[in-house]
């Protein structure tokens, strides 16, 4: 049988780690779902959401859920390195962290990047697009989040310093590129916004924009790689994670860009993706730009 398995040494620890871990990760799965219903006002029972076929709110749902999970992963990967006591208080403190971040993510992304429509008022309205966008924003939200998480060292007040300093990061350089696609957008189409279309249901260019957003946040985790913690380096931390976050962001938009005019060389972006609405292009943008973050992602890695 061992020269057919060749299996690394695990520790006998490893599945009360799994346990304990797994039990307090389903909670709060569970928690945020429940305060997700809440929220809009669909307390804790599925009946009245799944009657109406509100695919919109699950999509929405789901988004938040995916990224407290990724959240979870990263506290998973700092919380093995202690005893199961400190493992499941690390779990709790940061998967409560990942709960509020993700809140305020999304608060900030409907008051200040998206600030030209009520999220939660169309995804009631069953807009599937803004579901889209707003479920993506809080993946792309989570995975910076998570990369700070394992760039961190210690459980004290520096490090949670830290973690809310790449929170910042992530949703000013969000906010960045979402005016920066705004602005594009409104240089092809002058009769119409980003956000206009997007309420109007345009699920290609929603598809198109998490996209963009998912590649912004793998490129931006590229910090966690280069930067060394400081813990005490505020300042350092904060400045560096902003500089090098634009930086790579800025060079996956070059590499996507040169991308397309081979993958796509004969294609209309413009025409296919925002006056045509087809999701088959968008979808080919979408992996393009997640797809060259995680090669850039993995080479500098």
């Amino acid at each position: 049988m061992s020269a057919l398995v060749n299996l690394i040494p695990v520790s006998p620890d490893l599945w009360m780690f799994l346990v304990a871990d797994m039990v307090i990760a389903i909670l709060l799965l569970t928690m945020l779902r429940w305060i997700s219903g809440r929220l809009l006002k669909a307390g804790t029972d599925n009946r009245g959401r799944a009657n109406h076929d509100n695919y919109a709110y699950g999509i929405s749902v789901a988004g938040r859920m995916m990224a407290l999970a990724i959240v979870l992963s990263g506290a998973v990967e700092t919380s093995s390195k202690g005893n199961i006591e400190s493992s499941i208080v690390t779990m709790l403190v940061f998967g409560t962290v990942g709960i509020l971040l993700i809140k305020i993510g999304r608060y900030a992304h409907d008051k200040i990047v998206l600030n030209r429509l009520d999220k939660d008022f169309h995804i009631k309205d069953r807009n599937t697009s803004i579901a889209l966008v707003d479920a993506s924003s809080s993946i792309a939200t989570a995975i910076i989040i998570k990369s700070v998480l394992v760039w961190v060292s210690g459980f004290d007040v520096d490090a949670f310093i830290a973690i809310f300093s790449g929170f910042l990061v992530s949703q000013t350089i969000l906010l960045a590129m979402t005016r920066i696609y705004e602005r594009r957008f409104r240089e092809n189409n002058r009769s119409g916004s980003l956000q206009a279309s997007l309420t109007k249901g345009q699920l290609a260019l929603a598809i198109q924009h998490s996209g963009h957003l998912l590649g912004t946040a793998l490129a931006v985790t590229v910090a966690s790689t280069l930067l060394v913690y400081n813990p005490s380096g505020y300042v350092s931390n904060l400045t560096g994670w902003l500089i090098v976050g634009l930086s790579m962001t800025l060079i996956l938009t070059a590499l996507v860009t040169v991308a397309r005019l081979f993958i796509l060389s004969n294609v209309n972006l413009v025409q296919e993706i925002d006056q045509q609405h087809n999701i088959g292009v968008a979808s080919i943008e979408l992996s393009m730009s997640v797809g060259i973050a995680l090669i850039l992602l993995g080479l500098i890695s």
